[in-house]
Formats: C-alpha cells, structure tokens, sequence
C-alpha cells in the first residue's frame, strides 16, 4: 500500500474516533476497529481491494441513520465531504459511497442496485460484528438504550416483509436473534465470511438454549 493511501487511512481513523465520541455503545468507535480489522482479514484471503475495504469499513457508520431520525443520506454525505477534503481518487470516493449506501441489513428488503466483491468483504465483517459474543453483547446494549424488554414470551417473533417494518420495530430484544442475526449466517457474501460465520452463529444458538432454561428456571 503506498504512503499516500497509509496516510489518508490514519486520518480517517482520527477523523471518526472523533465524531463518534459518543456514540452508543454498539455502534461506537469500536465496533469501527472491528469491523476494519474483520474487513481487513478478509479482503486479504479475497484479494479485494485493501484501500477501498478499508475506507468504506472505517466510515461505514460515520453518521447511522437510526441515531439521526432516520436519514439515510447524512452518513454518506459526511463520508464524501471527508474524502474530498482528504483529495481521495473519485472513482474511489464513488466506490466506498456505494458501499455505505449498500451494505445495512434494511436494504435486503429493497432490490440491489450495486455490489462488488469490495462491497461483500466488507458487509461480511459488519455482519459478523452482528453475531456471536460481540454480537450479544451489542443487541442487549441496544435493547437497554431503547428501553425495550428483555424478552416476552407473549410476544412472538415476526418476519418482517418490509424495511418500515423491520426499522420501527420496537419487539423484546431476544425477538431480535430470530428476526435478524441468526439469518445472517446464511446471508454471507465470501468464502471467509461464511467460515468465519459458523463459529458465531453457534455460539448465539447455544446462548439462546440456555436462556430460555433459566427463564423457565430450568438450571
């Protein structure tokens, strides 16, 4: 990688530690360093492109748009202007635009319009930060940011058929596991991700076991 792009990539690293400061605690700086380190690892084992997965991974989250009233154009806004004032190659710029645009769980309710393999690897390590341990971790801090239940056994899982749907959606935090993340396993794009999946994806399977044994007071 040339020392031009090792040093757009620090400045990017900077410039969102900074404006996610105080971001809620599943969606913080953090969950960026994971997903760029997933990202990284796959992109490696896929030969994508490392700069472009890199970029898009950093700012994937810059601005979420279910902490901004919904605005799904603030995130890639912010990513671009950044990119432009960092003089970043435009058809680069335009490329990790498109992957900010693409990769969210929501837009699998909508018909694609763009993918690349850059796309995939990094979608891959998003979704893997969705489940297993961190996976866990970053639902329930969610549900107790929204104040929603723990769990209801009175209130069922749901398929959702639209991304309305599936965003407003106030449902228990363990409807959650059905509704999304133990989808996601089936849902990955690369050779790496899917292997990677199957360790986390049995993890949350089993974690779900012995929760619902101890709901019922069974151990």
């Amino acid at each position: 990688m040339q020392v031009q792009e090792e040093s757009i990539l620090s400045s990017t690293e900077k410039f969102v530690k900074e404006t996610l400061n105080n971001a809620e605690g599943g969606h913080d700086w953090w969950h960026i360093y994971r997903v760029w380190k997933l990202a990284l690892r796959i992109a490696k084992e896929e030969n994508a492109n490392l700069f472009v997965v890199q970029l898009a991974a950093l700012l994937h989250d810059i601005a979420d748009s279910k902490f901004h009233d919904g605005d799904e154009e603030l995130g890639p806004r912010l990513a671009g202007n950044f990119l432009n004032k960092m003089q970043v190659d435009t058809q680069v710029i335009k490329h990790v635009d498109a992957i900010i645009r693409n990769m969210s769980f929501h837009k699998t309710f909508e018909k694609k319009k763009f993918n690349s393999l850059e796309l995939q690897v990094v979608q891959d390590a998003d979704r893997l930060d969705a489940i297993g341990a961190i996976g866990i971790a970053r639902t329930f801090n969610y549900g107790g940011h929204k104040n929603f239940p723990i769990y209801d056994p009175h209130i069922k899982p749901e398929t959702h058929q639209t991304k309305e749907a599936y965003k407003n959606s106030k449902a228990p935090t363990i409807n959650h596991f059905y509704e999304k993340l133990f989808l996601l396993k089936e849902m990955m794009n690369t050779p790496t991700g899917k292997i990677l999946a199957e360790g986390r994806h049995q993890y949350m399977e089993d974690y779900i076991v012995r929760f619902m044994k101890e709901w019922d007071g069974e151990v």
